[in-house]
């Protein structure tokens, strides 16, 4: 069955920029291309990646990441089925209404197969090592994407805040689609939640390995939306997981991961999917490379026959 036939919970494959998070070494352009193309090869729907500048661990390693949206555009032009998009932008690292712009540029290089991934940032240290604030991140957010999402979706914005402006912006020219890249977002906080839930397409539901887990979250959303006053059957729900495949004939151990066969796998899965799980965007452990891609093949084949 092929990526366009299938009716399946929709499966985006998501890996790593930084140094040595591709089997121990960094990952080269010409690596990333041949993962997003096995990925639209094998019938994944989606292929993302991370927005990160410099990671500092508390142990005092530094890792470097490629700039996400620099790589998301050429992959955008070496593609041709798949959709693409960050996981997820920092919002702090560009200003809002060039990041809409950048959003719509990858809209018409990929024929509308783009997503924009949207979130509030996380790591201070390479806020402070690029110069980019990191106060206030909410309030910054929630102002960004009062101008984003207009812009995407009507083409412009009037807009005067705190920490953004955008005097009677406009965006033209117009990638493909008639109203611009949708827009997820995942957060845990109770403000971001409701802010998702005001603007945001989807909400990202960040790293659950449980259909269980998904039921209690999205059930907060729920909740959330009906104090917006927001339809929840507009809001699509979407999971960021961690799966670790069998190796070597034998399921792996992974307490924080979806696990086990290729038929346990798929039954998790299947489960997450009846819980209101429209995409599942899933970190492959312990690396996400062609090999793990290509043998979750069976696994997609297992989830397409239902």
């Amino acid at each position: 069955m092929t990526q366009r036939e299938t009716t399946r919970m929709k499966i985006g494959a998501n890996t790593l920029l930084g140094e040595t998070t591709l089997d121990g070494r960094t990952p080269r352009f010409a690596d990333i291309k041949e993962l997003v193309l096995a990925s639209e090869a094998v019938g994944f729907d989606s292929f993302w990646l991370p927005d990160h500048l410099l990671v500092r661990t508390t142990d005092g390693e530094e890792i470097g990441c490629w700039e996400v949206f620099t790589f998301l555009s050429a992959l955008a032009g070496v593609t041709s089925k798949i959709t693409l998009g960050p996981f997820v932008t920092a919002n702090t690292f560009r200003n809002p209404a060039l990041l809409a712009k950048m959003a719509d540029a990858l809209d018409e290089i990929s024929n509308g197969r783009f997503i924009l991934g949207f979130g509030a940032a996380n790591f201070e240290s390479e806020h402070s090592a690029f110069g980019f604030p990191f106060d206030h991140r909410a309030a910054r957010f929630e102002e960004a994407i009062q101008i984003i999402r207009p812009l995407l979706r009507e083409g412009r914005v009037d807009f005067h805040g705190r920490y953004y402006d955008a005097r009677d912006c406009v965006l033209r020219p117009r990638g493909p689609s008639r109203t611009g890249p949708p827009i997820w977002s995942g957060a845990r906080g109770e403000r971001m939640l409701r802010l998702i839930a005001q603007y945001a397409d989807a909400y990202i539901m960040i790293w659950p390995h449980s259909a269980e887990e998904v039921r209690q979250g999205w059930e907060k959303m729920l909740a959330i939306c009906d104090e917006v006053g927001r339809d929840p059957a507009t809001l699509d729900l979407v999971i960021g997981t961690h799966v670790h495949l069998p190796q070597g004939g034998r399921p792996a151990v992974d307490e924080r991961a979806i696990r086990g066969s290729h038929e346990e796998i798929a039954e998790q899965l299947n489960a997450i999917a009846e819980a209101g799980v429209s995409h599942a965007v899933i970190l492959f452990r312990p690396c996400t490379n062609v090999e793990t891609v290509e043998q979750f093949s069976r696994v997609l084949e297992l989830l397409d026959r239902g």
